[in-house]
Order: C-alpha cells, then sequence, then structure tokens
C-alpha cells in the first residue's frame, strides 16, 4: 500500500475565505442592524473548520512519506500555511468580545507563530532556489495578509504599539512583495490555470490594510484611508478585467483564493459606505454584503460537488484536487532546467 499523500495546503483557504465571511456580517451586525447571532454562527463555523482541517492535515501528514519541510518548502504550497495562524488570529480578535484571556491568548500566540513561520520563509527565501515561475500571489500570505491582520487584532485587544508594528510590517512587504509578483505576471510565463486565482490575492492588502488603519484611528477619515481607498478601487478594476481568464478555468478548490479578498474588499467598503453615510448608503453596504456572500456560497457548493465526485472515485476530480501543486512543481523544475 503508496503512502498517503499529504493534503495540499491551499485547503486552509477554506477557514480564510469562511472568515472573511463572518467579518463582514459581523460588521452589518454592527452597522446594518443584523441580529449578531448570524456573524456569531459564522464565527462558531469558522472555527470548527479551522481546527477541523488542521487535524485533517496533521492526521494524513502521519501516514505519508512526504514530510512537513518539504511541504513547506514547496514553491507552491509554502506559502499558504501563513493561514493557519492568520486564522487564529481571526478567530481570537472574536472570542475576545465574549472572552478577554482566551481572545488574547488565542491572539498573541498566533502573532507569535506567524512571526517566526514569517522569518523562516524569508530565509529559505534567500537560498535563491526558487525560480521565478514559482512566484505567484500566495506569497503576500506570510508578511503582508499576516502583518496587516496582525495589526488589526492586536489592537482590537488592546496593544496598539504592536498593531502599529505590524502595520509596518505588512505595508513595507505588501510593496516588496506586490512589485516582485507584477514583475513575474508581467515579464514570464503564465501562471498555471490551476494557479491563477491566487491573482485575486492582489485585492486584499488595501482592504486588509484599510481596516486596520480605520481600526487603530478610531474609524476616522484621513489621508491613509483615502489613499488605500484608492488602492482598492485599482485593484478592483484589475480583477474586473481578469474576469473572462478566470472564467475559462476548471474548477478546484484552487478557487476557495476568490473568496478572502472579495470579502475583505466587501468589508472595507461597507465600512467606508457608514462613514460616507451618503443617501442611500445602507444599500449599497447590503449589495457589497449580499455580492460577497454569493461568491462564498458559489464557491462552497461547488467545492461540496468536486469532493462528493472525489468520493465517489471520479478520477479527474482527484486530479483537480492537486492540480495546482502538480503545476507549479512542474513550472518549477523547468525553471532550474533553464540554461
Amino acid at each position: 500500500m503508496s503512502p498517503a499523500q499529504r493534503i495540499p495546503l491551499n485547503t486552509l483557504a477554506i477557514a480564510f475565505g469562511l472568515a472573511g465571511l463572518a467579518a463582514i456580517w459581523t460588521a452589518a451586525g454592527q452597522l446594518l442592524g443584523v441580529p449578531d447571532l448570524i456573524g456569531q454562527a459564522l464565527w462558531g463555523v469558522v472555527g470548527v473548520a479551522w481546527i477541523w482541517l488542521i487535524v485533517a492535515h496533521l492526521r494524513r501528514g502521519a501516514r505519508s512519506a512526504e514530510s512537513l519541510a518539504d511541504q513547506l518548502r514547496h514553491p507552491a504550497q509554502g506559502p499558504i500555511a501563513a493561514l493557519v495562524p492568520v486564522v487564529g488570529m481571526l478567530l481570537g480578535a472574536d472570542l475576545y468580545r465574549f472572552v478577554p484571556l482566551a481572545g488574547e491568548i488565542l491572539v498573541i500566540a498566533s502573532i507569535v507563530v506567524a512571526a517566526l513561520f514569517a522569518g523562516w520563509i524569508l530565509a529559505f527565501w534567500h537560498r535563491g532556489s526558487l525560480p521565478p515561475e514559482a512566484f505567484h500571489g500566495g506569497y503576500l500570505l506570510p508578511t503582508v495578509a499576516a502583518g496587516l491582520i496582525a495589526a488589526t487584532t492586536s489592537f482590537r485587544i488592546g496593544l496598539p504599539g504592536l498593531a502599529i508594528g505590524a502595520f509596518a510590517v505588512g505595508v513595507f512587504f505588501w510593496i516588496v512583495v506586490s512589485t516582485v509578483l507584477l514583475a513575474r505576471l508581467a515579464f514570464f510565463a503564465p501562471l498555471p490555470d490551476a494557479l491563477t486565482p491566487t491573482c485575486a490575492i492582489l485585492l486584499a492588502p488595501p482592504a486588509v490594510a484599510g481596516t486596520a488603519w480605520f481600526t487603530i484611528n478610531g474609524g476616522h477619515t484621513d489621508f491613509v484611508s483615502m489613499a488605500l481607498l484608492g488602492l482598492l478601487v485599482v485593484m478592483a478594476l484589475q480583477q474586473v478585467a481578469l474576469i473572462p481568464r478566470y472564467r475559462r478555468l476548471t474548477f478546484t478548490l484552487g478557487f476557495w483564493s476568490f473568496t478572502f479578498p472579495v470579502e475583505a474588499a466587501a468589508g472595507y467598503g461597507v465600512e467606508w459606505a457608514a462613514l460616507a453615510a451618503f443617501p442611500g448608503w445602507q444599500d449599497v453596504a447590503w449589495l457589497l454584503v449580499a455580492l460577497a456572500t454569493a461568491v462564498i456560497l458559489a464557491v462552497a457548493v461547488r467545492s461540496v460537488l468536486l469532493v462528493t465526485r472525489v468520493r465517489r472515485g471520479a478520477r479527474r476530480a482527484e486530479i483537480a484536487l492537486r492540480h495546482a501543486d502538480d503545476a507549479v512543481e512542474a513550472g518549477a523544475l523547468r525553471g532550474r532546467d533553464t540554461p
């Protein structure tokens, strides 16, 4: 009997996307009068999904010939591991509202794990062993997503100094990593189809940074928040222009890459609508909430159908589950072999 394969780390985006949905419905509870029970029920789903995914990865990993270190060094999968502590931060910040000590411990522990992982993976990248073809949107996760979400969550648990430092880390690496990523997309071969959804991650940084800044500065509009809104608009227009390319893709679990960026952008839009308070702002805010919810429901339904086909023994669906990793592995090897 051959050893089991490790579960691809891109499945961790499921909990991340669900966390984005819970966050936007929590914001709807605060700004639109939605019962808080809806948001809290969704956070419960996030917690179950987060724990279940961690346990599933550990159980499968114990039966695999591939080590965790090898998976973390994988050019496609490695950076996505940052989603474990990132989702932990979001869960901890919500838990802090009800059980402050437990929430604080979870947020701080998750930030420590995220920082250690960021330091390790930055050192690994410095080895120069990754070909440019292996670079994708998930490389924003260990430093940019982790830094900016750490800024929001640490401020919410009463650590403003840590929040400002984390915000600086997130913004710095947003500039650096995005520059490299845009250069890779422009001057090298296109991403494999199964990794193309990671381009949606470019939508998230201005939205997550905007939410972090609103949290830090008390929800006031200023030069920074307006600048981030402008960047979000440009990134949103880029995603709209990419829709024809996205529509040609075969569905895989990699489509969960779309979910959190859409949720984050919609959530930041709801915050701006409430602050601007223009006539009909509630209608705009509800439209954003509905759009974000529709996106994640569509991806969730397609994912259930895909996994159902896998359990029925559909070979093509099973291949789809690992397509992203295999495609980038091949690209990386071609990059190493090219003189």
